[in-house]
């Protein structure tokens, strides 16, 4: 069966990028940290949640760890007001959908941030382009390929 084109553009940005992790595309879809965690065998804080936010200057992605939730009045000190991104919007800015939403490969660049939670984990999961694709990789590999600032999220 061939690959899912969206999974296929993301192994190709990830070797560009120098990505060494592993790609495992998932029997189901895995579209949240709890679900992505149970079917890797993993806590649930291994999960790099990719969230897209609206601010008043653009989109902003939010790399958090499964175990939090971004709190975004704390956020917005950095970043500006966040809102809830609509489905649309993702696609337009990320190029994938929602549950799917990978840390690079997105048509422009989109100003990164990544939860220091992370840096537990000596491997941490993140979607690979597509809701039943994730990828291994670890905190510092991650910051390299975004050029993401650590920020608190919580």
């Amino acid at each position: 069966m061939p690959e899912h084109p969206s999974i296929a553009r993301f192994r190709a940005e990830l070797a560009r990028r120098g990505g060494t992790g592993e790609i495992r595309v998932l029997p189901d879809s895995v579209h949240t940290a709890a679900l992505a965690a149970e079917a890797l065998g993993c806590e649930v804080g291994a999960i790099a949640n990719s969230l897209l936010f609206a601010t008043d200057d653009g989109p902003v992605l939010i790399l958090t760890s499964g175990a939090h939730r971004v709190d975004t009045g704390l956020v917005a000190a950095t970043t500006g007001t966040l809102h809830r991104a609509k489905p649309d919007y993702v696609r337009q800015h990320t190029g994938q959908v929602i549950g799917g939403v990978s840390p690079i490969g997105h048509p422009t660049p989109v100003p990164t941030y990544l939860d220091p939670w992370l840096r537990k984990y000596d491997v941490v999961w993140a979607a690979a382009g597509h809701p039943a694709a994730v990828f291994s990789t670890t905190c510092d590999e991650l910051l390299a390929m975004t050029g993401a600032t650590e920020l608190d999220v919580e």
